[in-house]
């Protein structure tokens, strides 16, 4: 059974950047929707025994086509939601450091011109979706944006996400209402970087 990702923080302790009536409604009805759709859907089609990224990852494989827009739209926003809770934090460690820290300057010349290249990817994707910063196994980081629930694995991208930002309305319309570049900024003020350090670390391993 796939579990959500439990929360290290309270729903309040974002604020004021991200507030809590938006975090509560977020964790505790839609990645609860999602969560539980995935495990319906996987179970059915019989894969609930594979990790989620290995599924997301061979969509294909499963044969029946409503199952697998099932798995596709739940399982994405469970695996993109877990991801994203975990990587926020009252108390961030506001800078990389270490190898990430210079991935992060070969690829984009800088911080502060990553945060501007994943501003640009959030802000422009169409409609609700995600942007995304994910490394290959050899380190090497890209930006990308995905429509809905899709992510790099659905995406075929064969790299792993380290980094997601949620631009479906239901992540800032509350606080920010059609102010999606508000959102945006106030996600980096409560971005971990201690945990987009390990998730690098864990793409690569």
């Amino acid at each position: 059974m796939f579990t959500q990702v439990k929360l290290a923080y309270d729903y309040s302790a974002l604020e004021p950047h991200i507030d809590a009536l938006t975090m509560e409604t977020h964790y505790s009805k839609h990645h609860v929707a999602y969560t539980n759709g995935l495990n319906d859907a996987a179970a059915k089609a019989g894969v609930d025994e594979k990790s989620i990224e290995e599924i997301l990852s061979n969509l294909d494989a499963v044969e029946d086509a409503a199952l697998r827009k099932a798995i596709r739209n739940n399982g994405g926003g469970f695996y993109n939601h877990n991801l994203y809770f975990s990587i926020m934090s009252p108390a961030p460690k506001k800078a990389p450091e270490g190898k990430l820290k210079e991935a992060i300057d070969e690829a984009f010349g800088g911080v502060d011109a990553l945060k501007d290249t994943l501003k640009k990817a959030a802000v422009g994707q169409f409609g609700s979706g995600w942007a995304w910063l994910s490394a290959d196994k050899s380190g090497k980081l890209t930006v990308t944006a995905t429509a809905n629930q899709d992510n790099p694995y659905s995406e075929g991208l064969n790299v792993t996400p380290i980094l997601g930002i949620d631009v479906w309305e239901h992540a800032y319309y509350l606080k920010y209402k059609n102010l999606r570049a508000s959102y945006i900024d106030a996600f980096f003020e409560v971005l971990d970087w201690k945990a987009v350090e390990d998730n690098y670390a864990k793409a690569m391993a």
